[in-house]
Parts: C-alpha cells; structure tokens; sequence
C-alpha cells in the first residue's frame, strides 16, 4: 500500500511521468504542494475567523470594541388638534344701569280704559286699532284737531326688577294726559281723543311717544298717566293692566314752560304744588320720586326730549 507522499507523487493532478516532467523533480513539487495546501487551509481559516469576528462585533453591545451605529428614524409626535373654543350662551343683559319698582298709583277719573264711562265718543280706547300709535298729538277718533302745545318726546324703558333691570320687549304700554289747559279727551273735551295711545315695546324694552308738554291743574303736581300689559292682545282694560302708576313732570322744565304764555293757566297752579305735598306721589320713597320724574332736555322753544326707566317686578 503506498504512502500519501506516493499518491501525490504519481497522481496525474501533480504533474507525475506522465505529463513528461522530470522524475527527480517529483518530490520537491509534491512538498511544494503540500506546503501550498497547508497555507491555502491556514488563510481560509484565517479569513474565517476574520468573518466571524466581524459578524460577533456588528452584534456587539458596545462593551469592548467597535459597534455598528445605526441612526433610528424619529417617530413623528403627533400635533395635538385644537380644542374648540366653546361660544358662549348669551345671557340677557340690562339695558338700564338700574332700576327701582314703581308704585301702583290711581288711574284716575278719566282713563278711557274700560274701568268707567266717558261722556265722550268711547270709554275704552285699548279695544280700538288707532289707539296704537306713537305720535298722540292728534285725534283718531271723532275730529281731527291736533293738541297745541310745547312739543314733549318721552321714552320709557321697561325693566325686571326680579332679574337685573332685564329689558320687557313685548309689552304693552298705554299712555294718557291732559292737554296744555288742564282739560283730558273724552270727558272734557267729549269730542275729541288726543293725548292717548299705546305702543308694543321693542327688542330693548323701549317705547317712544311724541306728545306736548302737559298743563298742571288745582290740586295735582303735573303728571302723565300710564299702564302696562304683558302684550298688546291683552291689553283689553285697566282691570288687565300689570301695573298702572304716573310719571311726574321735571320741576326745571315745568317752570320754564309754565313761563310762556300759551301755558298761562298752569302757572298759578304750578306755584301751589309740590311733589312732596301731591296726594299722589307725597307719599312714596326719596328714591321712587326720583325714578318717577322724567329726565328732561331741550327748552320750549324747540321742545323737551325726556326719558324714564319703569321698573317692575314681573
């Protein structure tokens, strides 16, 4: 049985005396050979150990050598969406800075609201469609005469006294008054109906009526009559109203109009009298007297603007 170094020798693979090489050459080449083997086994385990160790350290965990980085893709944070903001519910506001409760004061002998009778053409006007009006100056029933006398605008603002001076819209608002000489339609004057009407108050509680100043009698301080209804279609008569009361006239504009001559029969009266001592308003409070007395503007030569804020409690 022949050795390894026999099989090398005379293998075709290595070049034996079949290819014509020289026999004494045959050992040398076959050590070659070997010798070329062994190296060729010592590299590859040399470059196999190399790829292991490359692949033990691209696993590594950074405790000795080099570490493979790679960089991590940021997970985007989310925009948080806007939260609406809620709008808020509309709470009613006062569209008076305040507001005081008016008495309930006497309707007087001649209202034309039902409560009596008139000698004159009607005693309830509030069941009559041209009673609803705001310029009262004239008669709408009967004649057509209109009342001469110092131009007045009066604007009354209807307040809650039970939710913070809350504007009335909707209510009705019913007024009536004497003329420059102290006379009232209807009773005194039985033909003819001026210086009454009634209105619907507006979105603010408001009502305007254009008017004349009123003349001052024996016996009152000068004063407008009123009464308010919950709606015009139940302003039917006095017995309805939801508060009947007066607004007193403003002493420094009563004096000058009592001045002019067309209101001559008022001055004496009006010299007589006091807020304090009427039978009407003597007995109320400091502060209703006040709520009470129009806020006045203007002279008579170009007429008088006035206001008043009607508190009730509803």
């Amino acid at each position: 049985m022949s050795s390894s170094l026999d099989t090398i020798h005379t293998s075709p693979e290595h070049g034996g005396p079949e290819h014509g090489g020289p026999e004494h050459g045959g050992l040398a080449r076959d050590l070659a050979a070997m010798e070329r083997l062994v190296i060729g086994r010592r590299r590859a385990i040399g470059l196999f150990g190399l790829g292991a160790g490359a692949l033990l350290t691209g696993c590594g965990d950074g405790s000795g050598g080099s570490s493979v980085t790679t960089t991590a893709t940021p997970t985007p944070t989310p925009t948080p969406t806007p939260t609406p903001t809620p709008t808020p519910t509309p709470t009613a506001t006062s569209t008076s800075t305040s507001c005081v409760s008016f008495t309930t004061e006497t309707n007087g002998p001649y209202p034309a609201d039902g409560t009596n009778t008139a000698p004159g053409i009607s005693s309830n006007v509030l069941t009559l469609s041209g009673a609803v009006r705001s310029d009262i100056r004239s008669s709408f029933i009967g004649s057509a005469a209109v009342a001469p006398g110092v131009p007045l605008t009066i604007t009354i603002q209807l307040a809650d006294v039970n939710n913070n001076c809350a504007a009335l819209a909707g209510y009705a608002v019913y007024i009536w008054h004497c003329d420059r000489d102290g006379h009232y339609s209807l009773y005194d004057l039985p033909n003819e109906s001026y210086l009454r009407g009634i209105q619907i108050a507006d979105a603010n509680g408001r009502v305007t009526f254009t008017t004349i100043y009123p003349g001052c009698y024996s016996g009152r301080f000068p004063h407008i009559h009123f009464e308010v209804y919950s709606s015009l279609a139940n302003a039917t008569s006095g017995r309805s109203a939801r508060l009947i009361s007066q607004f007193a006239m403003p002493d420094a504009a009563s004096q000058l109009v009592y001045a002019t001559s067309e209101y001559a029969s008022s001055r004496t009266n009006y010299a007589a009298t006091s807020i304090n001592s009427d039978n009407v308003f003597g007995d109320n409070t400091a502060a209703q007297k006040v709520a009470m007395t129009l806020t006045a503007t203007g002279s008579p030569a170009a007429g008088y603007t006035t206001t008043v804020t009607v508190g009730m409690a509803t």
